[in-house]
C-alpha cells in the first residue's frame, strides 16, 4: 500500500471511529457509502480496438450510462461486464478473438465507473444496468462477468432465467457478498457489532434483502444457463473457498477451473484463460 493510500486509510478510520461514538447509525451510513465508492482513475488512454468501436449511451435512474459495441448486426451476441473500480477499457483484449469468430460485443461502464455517470454502485443498481443493456440491446447468447460483476450478474440472471443454451463465463467473481463486506470492514477497522447490525439494515432497507440474500451459492441454485467459472487458489479480494463451496454443490450446469499464481486481476489478462473463454463462448 502506497504512503497516500496509507493516510487516506488511517483518516477514514479515525472518521468513522469518531462517527460511531455520536452515532452507530451515521458511522454505518458513511461505512456503506464507501464500500460502494469506486476510487481508482479511469484509464484515460483508449485502447486501440476501442477507437473502433459505436459509442452507445442509454439513461439509468437518471444517469447516463456509457457502452461500446462491435461487429453489429450479428446473430451470435456477447456482453462484457467488468468488476469494481474497473472498466470496460480492461477487457480489451477479448474484443478482436469475439469479433473474429463473427460475434457482435457489447460492453459498458458500470454506474460510478469508467465514463458512466454516478459516484456510488451497489450489486443491485449494477444488475439493473445489465438487465437493460439486455432489454435494449440483447438477447445475449453469451456473458464475460469479472468480480462484482459476476455477482450482479448473477442477480440479473436469477431474474430473467436463461436456458441452458445461454453461455455464461464467472472470472473470479465475488462469490458471497458477506465476505468481501467483512473485508471492507476488517480494512476499515469497523469493529463495533452496533455499526456493523446497522450496515446489515441499511442494506435490507435498499433491497428489501438481508446481505446473506446476495450469494453467489444461493443463485446458483436457480441459474440453467452452461457456466465456466474461473478462479485463482491465490486471489486475495474474492477467496477461492467460497467458490470451493459452489463447487462442492455439484451443479451439472457449472465448470470450473482452479488456476494458481494469477491472483484477482491477472486471471483475466492470462492469455491460456482468454484463449478458453473465447472457446467456450
Amino acid at each position: 500500500m502506497k504512503i497516500k493510500q496509507k493516510i487516506a486509510i488511517g483518516y477514514i478510520r479515525f472518521k468513522l471511529k469518531l462517527l460511531a461514538v455520536f452515532s452507530k447509525r451515521k458511522a454505518a451510513e458513511e461505512a456503506f457509502r464507501l464500500f460502494c465508492t469506486p476510487y481508482l482513475p479511469r484509464i484515460k488512454k483508449t485502447p486501440p480496438v476501442f477507437e473502433h468501436a459505436a459509442v452507445l449511451n442509454f439513461s439509468l435512474n437518471g444517469s447516463n450510462i456509457r457502452g461500446y459495441r462491435w461487429n453489429h448486426p450479428q446473430p451470435h451476441k456477447i456482453l462484457i461486464i467488468h468488476g469494481f473500480d474497473s472498466q470496460a477499457y480492461k477487457f480489451a483484449r477479448y474484443i478482436t478473438p469475439l469479433t473474429e469468430k463473427g460475434y457482435e460485443v457489447l460492453a459498458f461502464d458500470g454506474p460510478a465507473h469508467g465514463d458512466s455517470e454516478g459516484k456510488t454502485v451497489n450489486a443491485q443498481e449494477y444488475a439493473e444496468m445489465i438487465k437493460e443493456a439486455i432489454k435494449q440491446y440483447g438477447p445475449f447468447n453469451g456473458f464475460i462477468a469479472h468480480s462484482f460483476g459476476g455477482t450482479a450478474l448473477s442477480i440479473a440472471l436469477e431474474d430473467l432465467q436463461p436456458d441452458k443454451n445461454t453461455r455464461v463465463v464467472f472470472i473470479a467473481p465475488a462469490t458471497e457478498t458477506s465476505t468481501t463486506l467483512n473485508r471492507a470492514m476488517d480494512l476499515l477497522h469497523v469493529t463495533n457489532e452496533k455499526v456493523k447490525a446497522a450496515i446489515n439494515d441499511i442494506i435490507f432497507e435498499l433491497s428489501g434483502k438481508g446481505v446473506e440474500w446476495f450469494s453467489m451459492k444461493r443463485m446458483m441454485q436457480h441459474i440453467n444457463a452452461t457456466i465456466l467459472w474461473f478462479h485463482d487458489e491465490d486471489d486475495d479480494a474474492t477467496p477461492v473457498t467460497d467458490a470451493l463451496s459452489v463447487r462442492a454443490e455439484h451443479l451439472p450446469n457449472i465448470e470450473f477451473v482452479i488456476t494458481k499464481g494469477l491472483g484477482h486481476r491477472r486471471i483475466y489478462h492470462d492469455h491460456a484463460v482468454r484463449d478458453r473463454i473465447v472457446d467456450f463462448l
